[in-house]
């Protein structure tokens, strides 16, 4: 398998830091996509204890994130961040490969 193209920001690494430090035995945000969502397919985060076998381990500093070979497809070259404004917290995939979005940008369609 070669190098996944998706990079984690530093934000978005500050606050998977804060979240696992708070939650005992859980080490890394699992990102996966899924099938459903108003735009066909949609993200889902959880927190992970451990890798699954065919799980990719994305890096930044201390921060880690793990993505599934089958997600990794859609999520080529994609950045996740951590964004804070007056709309709320929340994380965020920018995905070059996404040609259309809901509002709330947790859904996508390729």
């Amino acid at each position: 398998m070669t190098t996944p193209n998706v990079t984690l920001s530093d934000a978005a690494a500050k606050r998977i830091s804060q979240i696992v430090a708070g939650e005992a035995g859980k080490q890394a945000l699992r990102v996966s996509v899924e099938g459903g969502g108003c735009s066909g397919f949609s993200y889902k985060f959880d927190l992970a204890e451990t890798p699954d076998a065919d799980d990719v381990i994305i890096a930044n500093g201390d921060a880690k994130v793990l993505i599934d070979s089958l997600s990794l497809v859609y999520m080529e070259g994609s950045e996740i961040d951590f964004v804070d404004n007056l709309l709320g917290q929340s994380f965020q995939i920018k995905n070059p490969n996404a040609v259309a979005s809901c509002g709330c940008g947790t859904s996508f369609s390729v």
